[in-house]
């Protein structure tokens, strides 16, 4: 009697298969665009051979909270109190820089109650992934407008928003930011790459990504709903990344044609234009561009600034290699004679 043999599990670098990356079945509303983000972070962390047991999830309050339990099951993870995740990530990150920290944030987590520590964060250049779903919406509390609502959208209800939103990117690029990138829910291909380019910059990457609210949210008068999203993205480029662990491909292209940014591990993003001409490492080119489209309405997706040697917190600090949380007690808590030498050298 002939035998089958059994297909063998596709695995990455370390021998994981991607099943290994989910986390528990969601518990958000079906269609909601958060769970394509978390689908689109187990990709990304799969495909770069990333260890779960190495990563730490960081979120506050929010239905954007909630989504760390969807994905990288076996990881660390801490849910705060809303607005203060950027603290607890920084203060993970100083006890043990090994980690790899995905902060998760909702519009209303990071543009209303935790600006102050979204600013800080960012100003800081702590090293970690921000990823902001944005749907413009307080989904947890039936649907009223957040920060980054467009002015004149409307909710299903009739009321027309008359306040000015605020621009994540932006206000990233302002405070300093060294990766700024934006993304749609609904474009997978995208996403993925530009969350992998994150995994391999040494600074603060924030991701403001539109994730439509398919329940208060995604009607004909929305701004951040899927069938507006779609008619109006304006891709800045398209993205290809390049591990480092993979060899480059050598291609041939037109000047202009294609740009290649280098990481501080040696990992490359590839960037082929589609309609303009873009330096990505221009930060004044960025707040330009940024302020341009929104006067007309379009909605800009891409990696929109990159400053892939600015110095991170850890730099500033002038950290130790080894983390914190590792070393010795005789190395975290001197003697008395060493605090007595230190208060005489401040006297």
């Amino acid at each position: 009697m002939a035998t089958t043999t059994p297909k063998p599990k596709k695995v990455n670098r370390l021998g994981l298969a991607l099943s290994e990356y989910r986390g528990r079945p969601s518990t958000l509303c079906a269609g909601c665009g958060h769970d394509a983000v978390s689908s689109q972070i187990m990709k990304a962390f799969y495909e770069m051979g990333i260890n779960p047991h190495q990563v730490a999830k960081m979120s506050g309050i929010g239905c954007s909270s909630k989504t760390p339990a969807y994905f990288l099951g076996a990881s660390h993870g801490f849910n705060g109190v809303h607005g203060r995740m950027p603290s607890l990530a920084t203060g993970a990150l100083l006890g043990n820089r090994d980690l790899i920290c995905v902060g998760l944030s909702g519009d209303g987590d990071t543009a209303s109650i935790g600006l102050g520590q979204f600013c800080h964060l960012l100003r800081r250049n702590v090293p970690m992934i921000y990823i902001i779903e944005n749907n413009g919406v307080y989904g947890l509390t039936k649907g009223q407008f957040s920060a980054t609502s467009d002015l004149g959208s409307k909710l299903k209800s009739g009321v027309i928003n008359d306040l000015p939103p605020i621009d994540c990117c932006a206000l990233a690029l302002e405070m300093g930011c060294s990766y700024v990138a934006r993304s749609f829910a609904g474009d997978p291909k995208q996403l993925v790459a530009l969350l992998q380019g994150a995994l391999s910059h040494s600074g603060t990457a924030l991701l403001d990504v539109i994730s439509p609210c398919v329940t208060f949210n995604n009607h004909e008068s929305s701004t951040k709903g899927y069938k507006w999203a779609k008619e109006h993205e304006e891709l800045l480029h398209n993205i290809d990344f390049i591990p480092y662990f993979e060899p480059i491909e050598t291609v041939e292209y037109a000047e202009g044609e294609m740009r290649e940014v280098e990481m501080h591990d040696g990992s490359h993003i590839r960037l082929r234009k589609v309609d303009q001409d873009y330096d990505p490492m221009s930060r004044s080119g960025a707040e330009r561009l940024l302020s341009q489209t929104r006067e007309t309405g379009e909605f800009l997706t891409g990696l929109i600034y990159v400053n892939p040697v600015a110095r991170n917190f850890f730099d500033l600090l002038d950290f130790t290699e080894n983390p914190l949380a590792t070393l010795p007690q005789e190395k975290v808590r001197p003697g008395p004679k060493v605090l007595e030498e230190t208060m005489q050298e401040l006297m």
